[in-house]
């Protein structure tokens, strides 16, 4: 375990040689090419800016008005019949929105069901293989300008689903054996 932490200490001063090192041999003005990269990064953040304080704004609004027990409940018939965990659906469907609201739902199922149990283990591996995909693409859309997403949003959320059964099933198989 040692030798890991070693390890861990030693990557980002030796990428950072490694940076400096390239820049050099190749005779780049290493301080001229940081601050072109980081006014950049600013006009990036300049234009991502409203979508993500809407995004913001939404996600608030969307907590505090009750719309999330109005979707648990209206997938808890298909949740009671498959045997699904209610908290799971919520966990979800917030994670679409959130990954720091999906992480203390995280965090509150861990203190009711506890980490090792199947609702803990499940909510882990889903908080993994899922994607927080209207944050996702609002910012990488208006990063690069895109204002028609089609089926993209179709496709992520029906990922996402994949991901929370699979998660599901793997941590039943993970606790079977």
């Amino acid at each position: 375990m040692n030798l890991i932490n070693y390890i861990s200490q030693l990557i980002l001063p030796l990428l950072f040689l490694i940076i400096v090192a390239c820049g050099f041999c190749s005779k780049t003005d290493i301080f001229s090419a940081f601050v072109e990269g980081a006014a950049e990064g600013l006009r990036t953040v300049i234009g991502i800016l409203p979508s993500l304080i809407a995004l913001l704004m939404a996600v608030g609004i969307f907590r505090a008005s009750g719309a999330m027990d109005i979707l648990v409940s209206v997938f808890s018939p298909i949740s009671k019949m498959t045997g699904f965990p209610g908290e799971l659906v919520s966990l979800g469907i917030m994670k679409l929105f959130s990954s720091s609201a999906a992480t203390g739902m995280l965090i509150d199922i861990f203190k009711t069901s506890g980490p090792d149990s199947l609702n803990g283990l499940a909510a882990s591996i889903m908080l993994s293989c899922t994607e927080t995909v209207f944050y996702t693409l609002s910012i990488y859309s208006a990063a690069a300008g895109i204002k028609n997403t089609r089926y993209t949003v179709f496709c992520a959320v029906l990922a996402n689903i994949s991901g929370i059964v699979v998660s599901y099933v793997i941590a039943l198989y993970l606790l079977s054996n």
